[in-house]
């Protein structure tokens, strides 16, 4: 884990506009968070890459993984988190980041993404290495696979403005992926596996992606179009 800086990292709640300030406050744990976070549009990027950070992401609402685990850390150190997140690293290059928080000693996390098994996660697993090992089942699809996780604290990031600048911060990214990762189980046939279920699901399913995974109960809730009757 990255060493924290000496001084004071989170801002006070006057660095942020009123509206800010109004969604801060009513946004006061995890769980309402992810459900903000859930409302959104997904970021697809279409007008070319961004790394917005929080006040980019409340101008525009809009937000991509990344762009959302820096919302929710912005948001959640004010009520008492510490900015972590965990960088899951997949064969095909298309990683995955999500904020983590930890809670009557367990760990849960925060996450947005266009796949519906790799959103937020209750704080029930005793290790970041069980949480980042609820990730791997439903990371699989036609090119993804988790390899591995990296636990980076924001802190560490020096002097890039992840929460307030209107410019992308690249940094942060090039920060995350330089970090040390913790290799995961990998096995080519399970994988060969559940990529082969994956794809026979969607076939039968007019393109619909899979919810049936195991430990679907510590999921936090879905975006509105994953939890409609399937």
């Amino acid at each position: 884990m990255s060493r924290p800086l000496s001084r004071p990292v989170a801002p006070p709640l006057s660095a942020f506009t009123p509206a800010e300030r109004r969604l801060i406050r009513r946004l006061r744990t995890p769980a309402q968070v992810q459900a903000w976070l859930n409302a959104l549009p997904y970021n697809d990027e279409k007008k070319g890459g961004t790394l917005r950070g929080f006040r980019e992401v409340v101008k525009r609402r809009t937000a991509h993984c990344l762009e959302a685990a820096l919302f929710a850390a912005a948001v959640l150190e004010q009520h008492g988190y510490p900015p972590l997140t965990l960088e899951l690293g997949s064969i095909d290059g298309l990683d995955h980041v999500i904020f983590v928080y930890r809670r009557n000693g367990r760990w849960g996390s925060v996450g947005r993404s266009r796949d519906p098994g790799l959103h937020g996660r209750k704080a029930v697993f005793p290790t970041l290495r069980a949480l980042a090992m609820s990730y791997v089942e439903p990371y699989v699809d036609y090119t993804g696979a988790l390899t591995g996780y990296a636990f980076v604290d924001l802190r560490g990031v020096g002097d890039v403005d992840w929460r307030f600048a209107h410019r992308n911060v690249w940094a942060v990214e090039r920060y995350l992926l330089a970090a040390k990762q913790t290799s995961l189980p990998y096995s080519d046939a399970r994988v060969r596996k559940l990529r082969a279920w994956y794809t026979a699901y969607r076939r039968a399913h007019d393109d619909r992606k899979p919810l049936a995974y195991k430990g679907r109960e510590t999921w936090l809730p879905l975006p509105e179009q994953y939890r409609r009757v399937r």
